[in-house]
């Protein structure tokens, strides 16, 4: 039973990720590349985080139930800022790395399009992020021990499954979102992400109250994908005919920058 939940619970958090990496970005070493550098920011911006709230944990009074709930509360937002200065950061080095090759590159056009540094940064950012928060999680899933037996929810890991679903693509839609409204300079949608991503961290602490967590998340997450779709240039008439596939330059794997 252990290893059903285990491998289950893999599945539904990075099955849909490690498909698009398979399919769209495993044949491309250049967006290879791309994505272990972008899920090596998100790793220093973890780190930076965690550096700060162990010493803000380390000289606070650790008896004091309410100003530790206030440093975790403190924990997760810095968490957020600093991920999001750190794509920022990232989409700056992709631009300069970006002119470098096309200097280099023989060719007219750059050899990656903006929009699909875009992709490939953001799911680097959601591989990092969904590995972090799952890992733990997946091990304890193997035993000993059972979930709920003290009369706790039954549907602890399913619920931190689909939680890291939604983590790993949303941020693949914000790396989208960002980085067009970065290249138009539509500082609002540059905020609407970092909103939208502080309200995602702030639901998890509805858990155990799973439903209170989940459905907030798949709503944001369904609305980020409709924006990230327009973003990358995408309408019904280009999903028509992707979804038909009658419009294969549409697609990621055989899209070329114009």
């Amino acid at each position: 039973m252990t290893a059903s939940v285990f491998f289950g619970c893999t599945f539904i958090a990075f099955g849909p990720a490690i498909s698009l990496f398979l399919f769209t970005i495993a044949r491309e070493p250049l967006r290879v590349i791309f994505l272990i550098a972008g899920a090596f920011f998100w790793l220093v911006s973890l780190l930076l985080a965690s550096l700060v709230w162990f010493i803000s944990v380390r000289i606070s009074n650790m008896d004091n139930e309410a100003q530790q709930k206030g440093l975790l509360i403190f924990g997760v937002v810095l968490s957020v800022l600093l991920q999001e200065v750190f794509r920022f950061a990232y989409y700056k080095l992709l631009k300069k790395a970006n002119e470098g090759l096309l200097a280099l590159s023989q060719e007219e056009t750059m050899p990656i399009s903006i929009r699909q540094l875009a992709y490939v940064s953001g799911l680097g950012f959601g591989f990092m992020s969904g590995a972090f928060s799952v890992v733990n999680i997946l091990a304890d899933s193997v035993g000993p021990g059972t979930v709920g037996i003290h009369g706790d929810s039954q549907h602890y890991f399913l619920s931190s499954a689909f939680m890291t679903m939604a983590i790993i693509l949303l941020h693949m839609f914000w790396g989208v979102v960002f980085f067009d409204a970065c290249e138009k300079q539509c500082w609002w949608a540059v905020a609407a992400v970092v909103i939208s991503h502080l309200t995602v961290s702030c639901l998890t602490f509805q858990n155990p109250e799973y439903v209170a967590s989940l459905v907030p998340t798949y709503v944001i997450l369904f609305l980020m994908g409709i924006w990230a779709f327009y973003s990358a240039g995408g309408s019904l008439r280009t999903l028509k005919l992707c979804l038909t596939c009658k419009d294969k330059d549409f697609l990621l794997a055989n899209h070329r920058p114009r």
